[in-house]
């Protein structure tokens, strides 16, 4: 297959017609892909995935092509366990062991807000990509580039970095300003065709929405994609769109053979291969292998303490906690309302993190429960209206359709929201206690100082009242522990806090 960018077919068509090129050349040029993405943790025990199984795919790919850009696209320094601790130097670490040819952030990125995101980006050994951030006044962010040009004898590819857009609504970015993915992506294309680019591929961490309507613009030959969690080759013919699920489970190669044919006129095509690596059973690679053993031994020792003990099922899946009651959702609403002594307590879905399901009998450790919270956030108490409640909620059930992380995880309240209405207009019943939510009663409530900066859309908390402030709460966690302790042998139900017609 050929291929011209879009605005210049009509002409190319014509002359095809017109005169039959001569072609006095021809040149044939191999070029792989490797991309990862939200490979964020080290205390992963399971037969697939983690970074050893990773460099042992990079190093082989590495040896079998020699034209090799290994890629990742972000959401890798939190969360993660130890990432709590350290704000994801570990991860940092591990990744220059592998060396990434190209780097683009992700949303997490920025969790542990500005000055450390800046830290992390200077230790990372790897050239970084993202041309929609941008420091306050402006510039460039320092060790960053917009784009890059690489020519793989004579084969011209562009590549655009580009940042999780949603990230200063998902994550503290603070005064880094971040711009339309698809505005910024499409002025960049262009840049890069004009500077004699064949083909173009966007790197970028963006949910599935906005990478297909970038793939239907036909103007990006290659997208390389992170957030969505998922394994994807989508490829029309014209445009490819590729993702690598989570924690190197999947390793995705795309092969690249370009045809460069010299004549009267230039002609450049090519052809894609899809080659997703599973790492189930692979061998790890030993030397970061034991490193990743030296960081999971530092956390033994002080998390591997039992702190109670289930005996019904505990649900902590993605799907479960951004999409309905989950009993997971309700014990850390539950610790965090308890903790402060609020009224009510909402916390975001996309704040717990294990995605998993606890069988009964199971002995819950601090290790499972930093697991669940890794970012770090404290526990705080708002003062709001029963109105603004209200608008927590209809924010809350916003975007269940698309799986959003700020689906709210409750307690202290009953809800009922209707999903077949528009949102915005979705709750329709909540009861605090015996009584209905009254707009004009003021209600204390438990929250994460994540969402109480305004995080996921819960611009309402951002200034409400403190009656537990930032500098003076405890660690999220630690509260969500004290409660289960004090629970001992408990069992885990759902108890219609939340009703939902769909």
């Amino acid at each position: 297959m050929f291929h011209t960018p879009s605005r210049l077919l009509a002409a190319a068509a014509l002359t095809t017609v017109l005169t039959a090129p001569a072609f006095a050349q021809e040149t044939t040029v191999n070029l792989t892909f490797l991309l990862v993405n939200d490979v964020d943790t080290v205390d992963n025990f399971s037969d697939q995935g983690g970074f050893g199984r990773m460099a042992t795919v990079v190093a082989a790919e590495r040896a079998a092509n020699e034209n090799l850009v290994f890629a990742v696209a972000g959401d890798v320094i939190s969360p993660s366990l130890l990432s709590s601790f350290d704000q994801g130097e570990h991860i940092i670490e591990l990744f220059n062991m592998v060396s990434p040819d190209i780097f683009v952030p992700g949303n997490h990125e920025y969790d542990f807000g500005e000055d450390v995101f800046r830290a992390r980006m200077g230790e990372l050994d790897a050239p970084l990509l993202a041309a929609n951030l941008r420091n306050e006044d402006g510039s460039v962010l320092d060790g960053f580039a917009d784009t890059m040009m690489m020519d793989v004898d004579g084969f011209m590819v562009g590549i655009i970095g580009l940042t999780a857009e949603d990230a200063v609504v998902k994550s503290s970015p603070e005064s880094l300003q971040i711009a339309g993915a698809m505005e910024t992506g499409l002025a960049q294309a262009e840049a890069l065709r004009d500077a004699g680019a064949d083909m173009i591929v966007a790197i970028t961490h963006n949910h599935i929405g906005i990478d297909r309507e970038m793939q239907e613009t036909g103007e990006f030959d290659l997208i390389l994609s992170g957030d969505d969690h998922d394994l994807r080759i989508e490829y029309d013919g014209r445009s490819a769109l590729v993702e690598s699920r989570e924690q190197a489970d999947y390793v995705t190669a795309v092969d690249i053979t370009a045809t460069i044919r010299e004549g009267d006129r230039r002609r450049v095509g090519w052809e894609l291969g899809f080659r997703p690596i599973a790492t189930l059973g692979l061998g790890q690679d030993a030397e970061v292998q034991a490193r990743v053993d030296e960081f999971n031994a530092i956390l033994d020792e002080e998390l591997n303490v039992t702190i109670g003990t289930i005996t019904a099922e505990l649900d902590s899946r993605r799907a479960s906690v951004r999409s309905g009651e989950a009993t997971m959702g309700n014990l850390v609403a539950d610790g965090m309302r308890a903790a402060v002594g609020a009224d009510i307590a909402i916390t975001n879905g996309g704040g717990i993190r294990a995605d998993k399901v606890y069988e009964p009998g199971s002995e819950i450790t601090r290790r499972d429960i930093l697991t669940e919270l890794p970012f770090g956030n404290v526990n705080i108490m708002i003062q709001l209206t029963g109105a603004e409640v209200l608008a927590a909620l209809e924010n809350g059930f916003s975007r269940v359709e698309d799986g959003s992380g700020r689906f709210p995880q409750v307690s202290g309240m009953m809800i009922e929201a209707d999903l077949t209405r528009e949102a915005g207009d979705r709750v329709t019943s909540v009861m605090i206690g015996d009584a209905a939510l009254s707009p004009t009663t003021t209600y204390s409530v438990a929250t994460n100082d994540f969402m109480g900066r305004g995080g996921d859309g819960y611009s309402v908390f951002a200034e409400a009242p403190r009656l537990v402030r930032e500098e003076d709460a405890k660690l999220m966690a630690n509260d969500v522990m004290v409660h289960v302790r004090s629970l001992g042998e408990f069992a885990p139900a759902l108890d219609g806090r939340i009703t939902l017609t769909r």
